[in-house]
């Protein structure tokens, strides 16, 4: 590259800044010269904020902080004025779209790469994480390429060292009238003080905060919280996934506070007065109810919905706020899926939008270049009446598919479930075991099916991973069932898992997620699949469409998951007579299991979830004679409630049981006590009962309908 190309550089970044922009630099070649020319470019820039992805010994030549792409949560908070990918050590999305979001006007994004033309054939390093790497071809970077050929004002250095001299004074020939500068914008004022009268206002009227990145959405919530406590609030809480969150929300508190401001940390601040505003983390606040009126959940779509349930209801007023189109997971399956929540516990919710950017101008070209590499910005077609025209299901490629069609198929997973990622749409167009359906409508996409083939391993594989000697990527589900469910033949067998699965809106509830899941049982007996399974975390609404679908529980995780705080269900479906007598062992052994797992582990599973999932379960063996005399003592008469435990619980096995148990009024009472081993008074401060004696009368009152239901007893 040219020394005169280095000075219009200089002078590129100088317009950007004014103009309020930023711009990718795609520098692409081999890799040691892409570092070179990448460290020579920051020189020149002469920039010492910013940031290097890849190798220490390249950032110390530039003069830039490294950090590696696994590490990138701890940069968000932080405002970069230039950001080095070096691709050839690997792109994750996530990491890579959340990373850009750091970058303030007049700041560069310089990618390492390969040529374009070499994308689809590039061992990315970061596949080997997700099992890509035994592709032969990868389509989701070969689109990636497609996209930056055809944006304008990605800033292109090839292999030649040469940079398109008209590109680059075209870019730093542009003007604009006003001088971009960072400033506090009407909408994010009007959000300032939407966010001070629900801290001060009456209880139980939540507020939903929704914005994409760069909009002031942290800044909004620092400054309220501090002008709460000088409206006189004690204590407002924050909470994130992670601390890193919400340094940008505590500085700004900070510097609102001005000189009341009496200690300062990473994690709180305290006024002159003793106010506080304090970060707690999510399973610690729950933990501790630390008391507050004000609590502030920032990246709610980071915690597990429970979770968000349980701040909802355990504070008088709670604020949430959340990033739209985000990169660790969409604000959208959040507010779609906690709307419900919202409706049903606080009716008088409100919720307000940032579209506005502060740290950028609006229109900025970097910001929309990630938002179509990753879809970012990907949504379902809007509501379409139910039509007399017949919905097509037909077996669909992705990696294939026109942009208009992706992008549909796509923007259903986000709005349908609770978190869906940029990693997620690489793995569903790279994946070489990956098998699609869809529905559609009229020629629009109205649903979606993704699976993916596992298992079919060799039988001495399938027995070391039985054993927890091996572990194979990209086989979760076949994995899962042979290693924790004991059974070898759940790797050896070819399965079929369901990975995602959405139906719009509009036309849910007319069987077309079924007749998706039909077509993927029809594929699997055409090739010989043995089995259909899926992994999920435990909802009762996802787990009754299953159980509709013909798919058993198999088997329950015994940690709740990251994402959604729920136990994973795994739920299966024979195809072959291999296929159904692995589901059948697999089922009966859990059955056998499940009852003595449950105080240890489940004890907090909700007893509508507990119930749906038990009446699915083979029955165990009919009670013995002693056992139906003490149900009876326990029911009719006066034997002691912990000397009948074992036969209650035993009881609760038995077949049709679970059915006449989640009928009555006193179910999860039922739940709570016996099954899930709570004491009394816990079971009492739940609201379940009075206290022990009422608790026991209610239990002796289903037992005598119980045995009036079933003679055999």
């Amino acid at each position: 590259m040219e020394l005169s190309e280095l000075t219009d550089l200089r002078s590129l970044v100088v317009a950007l800044a004014k103009s309020g922009q930023r711009r990718l630099v795609l520098v692409e070649g081999e890799p040691e010269r892409c570092r070179t020319r990448a460290v020579r470019l920051v020189q020149t820039l002469a920039e010492t904020d910013g940031l290097w992805v890849g190798e220490t010994v390249d950032a110390e030549r530039a003069g830039l902080a490294c950090t590696s792409a696994r590490k990138h949560r701890a940069y968000l908070g932080q405002e970069l004025s230039v950001l080095v990918w070096d691709g050839w050590k690997g792109t994750p999305p996530n990491a890579f779209a959340a990373l850009s979001g750091a970058l303030r006007a007049g700041g560069l994004l310089i990618w390492l790469m390969p040529p374009r033309a070499r994308w689809g054939g590039f061992a990315d390093p970061d596949y080997a994480r997700t099992g890509l790497d035994q592709a032969d071809h990868h389509p989701f970077a070969a689109r990636l390429a497609a996209v930056l050929s055809g944006d304008a004002w990605v800033l292109q250095f090839g292999e030649d060292s040469t940079c398109s001299k008209d590109a680059l004074a075209e870019l730093s020939g542009s003007k604009s009238p006003t001088a971009f500068r960072v400033q506090t914008t009407p909408e994010q004022q009007q959000l300032i003080e939407r966010l001070v009268r629900t801290g001060l206002g009456r209880r139980r009227r939540p507020l939903v905060v929704t914005a994409d990145r760069g909009r002031g959405k942290s800044a909004a919530l620092g400054i309220a919280a501090a002008r709460l406590l000088q409206s006189g609030r004690e204590r407002v809480l924050v909470t994130a996934p992670s601390a890193d969150n919400v340094a940008t929300l505590l500085r700004h508190a900070a510097d609102e506070l001005g000189a009341h401001l009496a200690q300062q940390s990473a994690t709180g601040l305290t006024t002159t007065t003793g106010q506080e505003v304090c970060y707690s983390p999510p399973a610690e606040l729950l933990d501790q109810k630390l008391p507050a009126e004000v609590v502030m959940v920032d990246e709610a779509a980071g915690i597990p919905a429970q979770w968000l349930r349980e701040m909802l209801l355990g504070w008088p007023r709670v604020i949430f706020a959340t990033t739209v189109h985000g990169y660790e997971g969409t604000g959208r399956g959040f507010a779609l899926r906690f709307r419900q929540v919202l409706d049903r516990e606080t009716p008088h919710w409100q919720q307000l939008n940032l579209s506005q950017p502060i740290r950028w101008a609006s229109g900025d070209p970097l910001e929309q270049l990630i938002s179509r590499l990753f879809l970012l910005s990907a949504d379902a077609p809007e509501n379409m009446p139910a039509a007399d025209a017949q919905v097509q299901i037909e077996h669909w490629s992705p990696e294939c598919a026109p942009e208009t069609e992706l992008t549909e198929a796509f923007g259903l997973l986000v709005n349908a479930h609770y978190r869906t990622t940029p990693a997620d749409l690489r793995q569903w167009l790279d994946d070489p075991r990956a098998m699609s359906w869809r529905a559609t409508l009229n020629g629009r996409t109205v649903g979606v099916l993704w699976a993916t083939r596992e298992g079919g391993l060799s039988p001495e594989l399938a027995e070391d991973v039985t054993a927890g000697k091996r572990r194979v990527r990209g086989h979760l589900l076949a994995q899962s069932l042979a290693n924790h469910g004991g059974f070898a033949d759940a790797a050896r067998l070819r399965t079929l898992r369901v990975v995602r699965i959405a139906v719009s809106e509009s036309q849910r509830r007319r069987g077309l997620g079924r007749q998706l899941v039909q077509a993927a049982r029809i594929a699997c007996q055409a090739e010989g699949i043995d089995t259909l399974g899926t992994s999920f975390g435990g909802e009762v609404g996802l787990l009754r469409f299953w159980q509709g679908c013909g798919l058993q529980v198999v088997r329950m995780g015994l940690r709740q998951e990251a994402s959604t705080g729920e136990f994973p269900l795994q739920l299966l479906a024979g195809i072959s007579a291999e296929g159904e007598q692995l589901q059948q062992a697999l089922s009966q052994r859990f059955a056998r299991h499940w009852l003595r797992l449950m105080p240890v582990h489940w004890s907090t599973l909700e007893p509508e979830l507990l119930l749906a999932m038990a009446r699915s379960l083979p029955g165990r063996k009919a009670l013995d004679h002693q056992d139906c005399q003490d149900l009876h003592r326990f029911g009719h008469g006066f034997r002691g409630y912990q000397l009948t435990l074992p036969v209650l619980q035993d009881v609760s096995a038995c077949p049709s049981v679970y059915e006449q148990l989640s009928l009555q009024a006193d179910a999860a009472l039922w739940c709570r006590a016996v099954l899930q081993g709570w004491s009394w008074a816990r079971v009492q401060h739940a609201g379940l009962c009075l206290g022990q004696r009422d608790g026991e009368q209610r239990l002796r009152a289903m037992v005598r309908a119980l045995i009036q239901q079933n003679p055999e007893l």
